[in-house]
């Protein structure tokens, strides 16, 4: 019990030294509270505006709870209390982690800085899951070994008013970071408006107890918070391996189908074999574009810079295209073929065929799909 405390508490000083002496006079902090001084061309100020913001915040809310747990000695406020050390943890990893993911391409990182952000995710969510774990172990403890509970609706009113902050902030966050294309944003966002909920859901948990004095309902609704919290750890964690994992993510790759769908132009016969890997905030996309084999290299050098710009003028953050030019097979391709004035045609088109996740992805032309049961549009 002592060394759990120790622990926490050492990491609550840490984390608060910045709000006593200034962010520019604690090393670690005055390290990277300079970042954007030092590379101003390089960061997005509103990012470090408001990861500053949840820093700041999230130190300010974590004080405020460790005095409710004092006043109280609820074991339930101690768990809300701990997973606000975490924020504020995470959000440090968050500074770091928006820093190096906002570094130019190197020789060394020819893909940029911005996988980093998936690590930081990892970070976060392990820090989670290990204050669930201590919270399993103070509830258990506090079950067998109940202590009295004091000043409940004064916990109840600095818990709340915890809340509300957090649900705000994260609110913003998710909001911000959509737009800006920022995973970190986004899941400090979530971890926070997870917190915001569970303090809810924990002064309805007080207030049953203060009203019917079942003191060891404390320990349970304490083991119920342990499980939600270690649950959003490792969804995070699964979320971080899958995007170091190059894992397809369905909601990119259907953005970008949108968007060449949108901009089809009729000799892009078909794109198919399309890859879309996410650094962070920016893109990495592979296809392969299927044109008229009659197309003279100018010819098929503009229609593949054509694609280039379709996906980075509507794509957030830099995109980064690799287009791979096909040459048509008139026997096979001429059935879908959507170009009107095809000089060299051996066959009337017949079918248009619909570009979606499933066609696009696979290493193959469109014309598979004829003799397949996926869905066809008639021609127009």
């Amino acid at each position: 019990m002592f060394f759990g405390f120790a622990f926490f508490d050492f990491a609550g000083v840490w984390a608060a030294l910045p709000l006593f002496y200034g962010f520019s006079k604690v090393p670690y902090i005055s390290y990277f509270w300079a970042f954007p001084k030092i590379t101003a061309r390089g960061v997005d100020k509103e990012k470090w505006r408001l990861i500053r913001l949840s820093l700041a915040v999230s130190v300010v809310l974590m004080g405020l709870k460790f005095y409710a747990y004092y006043i109280t000695g609820s074991t339930a406020i101690l768990t809300d209390a701990l997973e606000s050390i975490v924020n504020v943890v995470a959000s440090c990893v968050a500074m770091y982690s928006i820093y190096l993911s906002s570094q130019p391409k190197d020789s060394n990182h020819p893909y940029g800085h911005g996988k980093i952000e998936f690590f930081s995710a990892g970070i976060e969510g392990i820090l989670i899951i290990i204050a669930g774990i201590f919270i399993v172990y103070q509830s258990i403890y506090t079950f067998f070994f109940p202590e009295p509970l004091n000043e409940l609706p004064v916990g109840m009113i600095l818990v709340g008013f915890s809340g509300l902050a957090n649900g705000a902030l994260g609110y913003l966050l998710q909001k911000r970071g959509k737009v800006l294309n920022s995973l970190t944003l986004v899941a400090d966002g979530k971890h926070l408006s997870t917190d915001a909920i569970s303090s809810f859901v924990l002064i309805l948990g007080i207030a049953i107890i203060y009203f019917t004095d079942l003191f060891f309902l404390d320990s349970v609704f304490s083991m119920g918070f342990a499980a939600y919290i270690i649950y959003n750890g490792y969804t995070l964690v699964r979320h971080s391996v899958g995007g170091l994992m190059d894992e397809i993510n369905p909601l990119a790759m259907g953005m970008v189908v949108r968007i060449l769908n949108k901009h089809r132009k009729e000799n892009w016969i078909d794109i198919h074999n399309m890859r879309v890997q996410q650094y962070g905030g920016d893109s990495h996309i592979d296809l392969h574009l299927t044109l008229p084999y009659y197309f003279d290299l100018v010819k098929v050098h503009d229609e593949v810079h054509r694609v280039e710009e379709v996906l980075e003028e509507n794509l957030p953050g830099y995109v980064e295209v690799f287009v791979h030019a096909d040459p048509c097979i008139p026997e096979s391709c001429c059935h879908y073929c959507q170009l009107k004035a095809c000089p060299v045609r051996k066959f009337p088109k017949s079918k248009k065929i619909k570009w979606d996740e499933q066609n696009m992805a696979k290493n193959q032309k469109h014309y598979h799909e004829l003799s397949s049961a996926n869905p066809l549009e008639p021609t127009s």
